[in-house]
């Protein structure tokens, strides 16, 4: 018999597929139940609040897994400069290798729902914050924070072209200059 936690972690594992490819709206519950084949009771009985909830915990999860994989990245860097291009680098691959379906993790949602709800809202600008924080905190710098902004700004901004377009140039374009500017202001 499967445990109550595995059903509940293949739940959020296949709601944040879902909603990185294809956003909130678009997917059903009849789809989150049937991705993990568990009857429709077992979504409210996990998550009493519903879609909204599982879409919260969901993008909760996935930002933190992206903020690990950033962190070992940048922590397996020569310097922090480095470790930022090869953030850019990994993800412009990952890109290509889900053949430009799976961008950001949080941006779908958020541009689809974050103004629906306050709670899906919440959960991708804790995400942002995450992400914003462990990049300010790599730095170290006294401009950390609004090198951070600009950083982040360009990978979503880079991510976003890339998965429109079909060509991950948009993003590895930007790599050159952030290090560029980087390299200048913490010189």
């Amino acid at each position: 018999m499967v445990r109550r936690t595995d059903t509940r972690q293949r739940m959020l594992d296949s709601a944040a597929e879902l909603f990185q490819h294809q956003g909130y709206h678009a997917t059903g519950l009849n789809q989150l139940v049937a991705a993990v084949g568990a009857p429709k009771g077992s979504l409210y009985f996990h998550f009493p609040g519903g879609k909204e909830q599982l879409a919260a915990e969901a993008i909760r999860q996935s930002a933190d897994r992206l903020c690990d994989q950033l962190r070992t990245i940048v922590a397996n860097s020569p310097d922090v400069v480095t470790g930022i291009v090869n953030v850019v680098e990994a993800l412009a691959n990952a890109l290509e290798e889900s053949d430009f379906q799976r961008g950001c993790p949080l941006a779908t949602v958020a541009l689809d729902a974050s103004g629906d709800s306050e709670v899906i809202r919440q959960a991708c600008a804790d995400g942002y914050t995450a992400w914003h924080t462990l990049i300010s905190e790599a730095l170290n710098t006294e401009k950390a924070g609004q090198l951070a902004t600009v950083v982040l700004a360009a990978i979503e901004g880079g991510l976003l072209l890339a998965k429109t377009l079909h060509d991950t140039a948009p993003l590895r374009a930007i790599a050159p200059h952030l290090a560029a500017t980087l390299e200048r202001e913490l010189s």
